[in-house]
C-alpha cells in the first residue's frame, strides 16, 4: 500500500472514529443529563433556540468543509454532529412533554421511547406504536416533520455543494501560477 493510500485510509479511520465518538458523547449526555423540568413555553423556546443553534453549527461546518483538505470526511463529521444533536433536541422535548401529561402520547415515554419515536418521525417510518394524542403533541410532531424536510433537503444539498466546492478549490491553480485553464471558445 502506497504512502498516500495509507494516509487516506488513516484519515478516513480517524474521521470515522471522531464521528462515532461525537455521536456517542451526545447520546450519553442525553441519557445522563437531569431532565426533571416540566414541558412549558420555555421548553419550546429552548427547542427553537436549539434548532437555530443546529442551523448555525451547520452553516459553520459547511464553511469548514469547503476549506478542509478532505471535504468528504469533514462532511461526514458534520453529519455526525448535526443529525444526532437535532434528533436529541426533539427526543428531549418529547420526553419532557410525555412527563408533563400522560395523555400527550399513546403511552408513557421513557428516554429510549422518546428517542425511538423521534427517529421514526425523522426517518418517516412511523410505525404507529407511539402516537401523539393531544393537539399540542401533534403540533410539535408536525413541526418536527416540517423541519425534517428542510434539514434533509436543504442541508443535504448544502453539504454536497460544500464538498464539491472544497474539491474544486483543492484542484484550482494558485493565483499567479499561470495555469492553463479551460480553452477559450471565442
Amino acid at each position: 500500500m502506497g504512502r498516500v493510500s495509507w494516509r487516506s485510509h488513516r484519515d478516513a479511520i480517524r474521521s470515522g472514529l471522531r464521528s462515532l465518538l461525537t455521536s456517542a458523547v451526545l447520546v450519553t449526555a442525553y441519557y445522563l443529563l437531569p431532565l426533571d423540568r416540566t414541558f412549558n413555553l420555555a421548553t419550546i423556546l429552548v427547542l427553537v433556540g436549539g434548532i437555530v443553534a443546529v442551523a448555525l453549527l451547520l452553516a459553520w461546518q459547511i464553511r469548514e468543509i469547503t476549506l478542509a483538505p478532505r471535504p468528504e470526511l469533514r462532511a461526514m463529521e458534520a453529519l455526525a454532529t448535526t443529525a444526532p444533536l437535532y434528533i436529541l433536541l426533539f427526543a428531549t422535548t418529547y420526553y419532557l412533554m410525555g412527563r408533563s401529561g400522560a395523555s400527550n402520547f399513546s403511552e408513557t415515554l421513557s428516554r429510549t421511547d422518546s428517542l425511538y419515536f423521534t427517529v421514526t418521525v425523522f426517518s418517516t417510518v412511523g410505525f404507529g406504536d407511539i402516537t401523539p394524542h393531544t393537539e399540542a403533541a401533534r403540533v410539535l410532531v408536525t413541526g418536527q416533520m416540517a423541519v425534517n424536510v428542510l434539514l434533509i433537503g436543504v442541508a443535504a444539498r448544502l453539504l454536497v455543494s460544500a464538498v464539491q466546492r472544497g474539491r474544486l478549490q483543492q484542484n484550482a491553480p494558485e493565483p499567479g501560477a499561470g495555469g492553463t485553464g479551460p480553452p477559450y471558445d471565442g
